[in-house]
């Protein structure tokens, strides 16, 4: 999430004014993620106070993949997964445009996003995952993984080598192991809706229950130990030393599989899968680093992060499921 379209207290007060909430009472600006911008939206209707995001679609998302992504929160909020629902508008329709960028109303769901996982937040977000996983089995779209590990060498690719070292003299040795990612064959793994992005600034919480999941504007139809490896690599490491927290590791991938269990052809490609999530994070946070204005109101993320996180799967493969 972020900020790069301002728009003024009379464009935003007409655009809620095309939603059954009521009026437009207060609207913030988000600073966190890096590809869209984002308001916290509060209205009134009669005496109550209701909040909402709204979402500015600016960069990574084309428009018709929108009732891919609107379709999905709507049913898995239908199936009782934590997933905030979109608002339709007077006429029914799951976004709006505005400027000439797609704009969507999204349900805000109370929790905190944890800073520094426990071994219990960590447990309860594997089996939420799980159960994300299985009631996505009858969503009647589908969408390619366009941030798959092909498409991640490409970005890589394109920032070239001395952009790359421009960031981290050690950046440019990602290529080989890129390259090596991008030869996987995942096409027998087994399939499912996947949010391919759910690190801690995507899920809520409340103590130790997950509330909400959300931004699921990297969701596509793929295979499920991607989603899994993704969400791993975001749990479970510290996030001011970069070591592996095992308790952490065992909490996720056990309570996974108390709801639905990962099969043996997953075991053996996922530390490769996870090498492959890792550079995934290294090719966007490149590209965010070397493509973001710089009056943007947006954090740039470290990519060196996820080089560390690649080494630990590169040596530590084999004690993953211990």
């Amino acid at each position: 999430m972020a900020v790069y379209t301002h728009l003024s207290a009379e464009d935003l007060s007409e655009l809620i004014s095309h939603y059954d909430v009521g009026e437009l009472v207060s609207a913030k600006g988000i600073a966190e993620g890096v590809s869209n911008s984002n308001w916290l939206i509060e209205t009134r209707k009669g005496t109550a106070n209701s909040r909402y995001i709204l979402t500015m679609y600016e960069r990574r998302i084309e428009l018709d993949d929108l009732p891919y992504f609107l379709g999905l929160l709507d049913h898995l909020s239908a199936k009782g997964c934590p997933v905030p629902r979109t608002i339709h508008d007077e006429t029914g329709a799951e976004f709006r445009m505005v400027e000439g960028k797609a704009v969507a109303l999204i349900e805000f769901l109370p929790g905190v996003s944890p800073t520094r996982p426990t071994p219990d937040q960590t447990r309860a977000l594997g089996a939420t995952l799980a159960q994300m996983h299985l009631a996505s089995a009858d969503f009647p779209l589908s969408r390619r993984n366009t941030m798959g590990f092909a498409d991640n060498l490409a970005v890589l690719e394109k920032c070239g080598a001395d952009g790359l070292a421009s960031i981290h003299p050690d950046l440019p040795d990602v290529l080989g192991p890129a390259r090596n990612a991008a030869a996987l064959d995942l096409s027998a793994l087994p399939k499912a809706q996947v949010h391919a992005d759910l690190f801690p600034d995507n899920v809520l919480m409340l103590d130790d229950k997950v509330t909400g999941m959300i931004d699921f504007y990297f969701a596509c139809t793929d295979c499920m130990a991607l989603d899994i490896a993704v969400t791993h690599a975001a749990w479970c490491f510290d996030p001011d030393t970069g070591d592996y927290l095992s308790n952490c590791g065992t909490e996720f991938l056990n309570a996974y599989e108390s709801i639905r269990e990962i099969t043996q052809d997953e075991r053996a490609l996922f530390a490769e899968i996870a090498k492959g999530a890792c550079l995934r994070f290294v090719a966007s946070r490149a590209e965010d680093w070397l493509e973001t204005p710089n009056d943007a109101l947006v954090t740039r993320k470290d990519p060196v992060e996820f080089v560390r996180r690649w080494r630990f799967y590169d040596e530590h493969a084999s004690h993953l499921f211990a």
